[in-house]
C-alpha cells in the first residue's frame, strides 16, 4: 500500500555518516591501518600542537601561505593548540580556511579580530564563585568540580582558557592540575553543604582522568547522601571517540559508577560537546553505541559559532544526527566573551532565529535550549529572556534572580557585526559606560512597566 508523502522536505541525510578509512587521505596517515587509528593511545601520542607538526601531517595539501597564517594564529592565540589525528582527518583540506572543524581548533592570524571591550579573561566569574580552589558553587543546589586542567584536544573558544592547557604568549594559566589535597577540600565542602545535590565533574576534561580516578571521584560523590545527580563532562566522544572502543578500563570504570548510582537512586550521566554534524562519523556511532548499550545517558552542550554552525540547515541536520547516535541535544551556548576568538562569536539575534527554526524539526526532547551564560557570573539564561536588547550597540541585558535579584548582566554582540552607527559608538572608549548605562536604564524601564 502506498501513502502520500506528507513531508517532501524531509530527508535521511542525518543517517549518512562518514565511513571507511577516510584518514588515509592525509599524507601522514596514508599508511595507518584501522587498528592503529582506532587506538586511543596512538591518537593521544600523535596530537598536533605546533605549526611544524601540522605541516608534517598535511604536507602538500596546504600552501606555504596557509601555514604562515596558522603560525601567526598560534602565536597570537591565548589558548593552547592541540588537535587529534581524528579531527585533522575530518577537515576538508581542499578548502581548510572555510572548514568548520579547522575553524574551531586551528587559528588563522588573518581571521583574528580585536576583543570586545566587555571581555575579561574569566568572563563567567568562575574563580570568584569558588569557595575552595577548583570548585565553582553559583547555583544553590549545583557545583562545578574542575578536577584537572588538560583535555584530549583544546578548543579555541574554551571558556576556561584562564586555566586549561599550558601557558601561552598571551596567558599565564591558573593551576588546576590533579591534586589530591585540592580534591579533598572540594569533597569536604560538598559533604558539608547539605543543599548541594548536583555535581558536574569537569576540568579540563573527564576523558583525561584515569579509570582509577573516575572510580575515586564517582564513588566519593556517591558516598555523600545528599548528592542526587552527577555529570561527567567530556568533549572526548566528539574528538576522540575511539577511546570508548579501545579503552575498556575507562569505560568499565564509568559504567560501574553509573550502575552504582542507579542502585542507590543517584543519576550519573555523561555530558559531551559536539558542535557540527561533520564531527559525527561511523566511528562515533559505534563508540556511542557502547555507552547506549550500557544504559549511560549522554547529553550534548554545543557552542554557537560563526562560520561553524550559525545557519539553520546545519542545525536541522545536526540535531537529527545527534538523535541518531542517541545523544540528546541539551544546551546551545551563545559564544562566551573569550579572549582571542572574536571571529567565532555571532549575535544574540542569530541565536533567536536559529532556536525558532529548529523547534519542530525533531522531537521536543531532542531540541536544544539556546542560552547566554551571563558574563560576570549570572549563569545560564534563555537567550530570549533578556530584559532589553539593543540591535544597534549589540548589548543585551539579563537578570538572574536566583544568583542576584538586584544585578543586571550585560552581553555584547561582536562589534564587527553591528551596524555602522553601533560600531562608531564602541570605537570611542569614553562612550562605553554610556552604552551600558543606556541599556541598563531601558531594561529597568521595561521592568518598571511590568509593575
Amino acid at each position: 500500500m502506498s501513502f502520500p508523502n506528507r513531508h517532501p522536505e524531509a530527508t535521511t541525510a542525518h543517517r549518512d555518516l562518514r565511513a571507511g578509512e577516510f584518514w588515509r587521505r592525509v599524507p601522514a596517515y596514508a599508511d595507518v591501518d584501522e587498528a592503529t587509528f582506532l587506538d586511543h593511545r596512538w591518537q593521544m601520542r600523535q596530537t598536533v600542537t605546533k605549526p611544524k607538526d601540522l605541516y608534517a601531517t598535511v604536507q602538500d595539501l596546504v600552501s606555504p601561505e596557509f601555514i604562515a597564517d596558522v603560525e601567526d594564529g598560534f602565536r597570537r592565540s591565548p589558548m593552547s593548540v592541540r588537535v587529534s589525528p581524528y579531527m585533522l582527518a575530518l577537515i576538508d583540506w581542499e578548502n581548510p580556511a572555510a572548514d568548520p572543524i579547522r575553524t574551531q581548533f586551528i587559528p588563522l592570524g588573518s581571521r583574528l579580530l580585536p576583543d570586545h571591550p566587555l571581555l575579561t579573561l574569566d568572563s563567567l566569574g568562575e574563580q570568584r564563585d569558588a569557595p575552595v580552589p577548583g570548585l565553582t558553587h553559583r547555583y544553590p543546589d549545583k557545583a562545578l568540580f574542575l578536577t584537572l586542567d588538560t583535555c584530549p584536544v583544546y578548543c579555541r573558544f574554551c571558556t576556561r582558557s584562564y586555566a586549561v592547557g599550558v601557558d601561552t604568549d598571551e596567558v599565564e594559566k591558573v593551576n588546576l592540575k590533579v591534586d589530591r589535597e585540592r580534591w579533598t577540600k572540594a569533597f569536604e565542602y560538598i559533604a558539608a553543604t547539605p543543599y548541594l545535590e548536583d555535581i558536574v565533574v569537569s576540568g579540563g576534561d573527564a576523558y583525561q582522568l584515569k579509570a582509577s580516578q573516575i572510580t575515586e571521584i564517582g564513588e566519593g560523590l556517591l558516598r555523600i547522601p545528599h548528592i542526587r545527580r552527577i555529570r561527567f563532562a567530556t568533549k572526548g566522544p566528539a574528538v576522540m571517540p575511539m577511546k570508548l572502543l579501545t579503552d575498556t578500563e575507562w569505560v568499565d570504570a564509568l559504567t560501574r559508577v553509573v550502575d552504582q548510582g542507579r542502585r542507590q537512586s543517584t543519576e550519573v550521566v555523561l555530558h559531551t560537546h559536539f558542535n557540527h554534524p561533520n564531527e559525527i562519523t561511523e566511528i562515533t556511532r559505534a563508540a556511542l553505541d557502547v555507552l547506549f548499550q550500557r544504559g549511560i545517558l549522554v547529553r550534548n552542550q554545543a557552542v554557537l559559532q560563526r562560520r561553524v554552525n550559525d545557519d539553520l540547515d546545519t542545525w536541522r541536520l545536526f540535531v537529527r544526527r545527534l538523535g541518531h547516535i542517541h545523544v540528546h541535544p541539551y544546551y546551545v551556548y551563545v559564544h562566551d566573551l573569550v579572549r582571542g576568538v572574536e571571529d567565532l562569536r555571532t549575535t544574540v539575534a542569530t541565536a533567536l532565529e536559529l532556536e525558532k527554526g529548529i523547534r519542530g524539526a525533531t522531537a521536543g526532547f531532542n531540541s536544544p535550549v539556546f542560552v547566554v551564560d551571563a558574563p560576570g557570573g549570572g549563569g545560564k539564561r534563555d537567550v530570549h529572556s533578556f530584559e532589553y536588547y539593543d540591535a544597534e550597540t549589540g548589548v543585551s541585558v539579563y537578570r538572574s534572580p536566583n544568583v542576584d535579584p538586584t544585578k543586571l548582566y550585560f552581553y555584547g554582540d561582536p562589534i564587527d557585526l553591528l551596524p555602522p552607527s553601533g560600531r562608531e559608538r564602541w570605537r570611542d572608549p569614553a562612550e562605553h559606560p554610556r552604552i551600558l548605562e543606556d541599556a541598563a536604564s531601558r531594561a529597568r524601564s521595561v521592568l518598571g512597566s511590568r509593575g
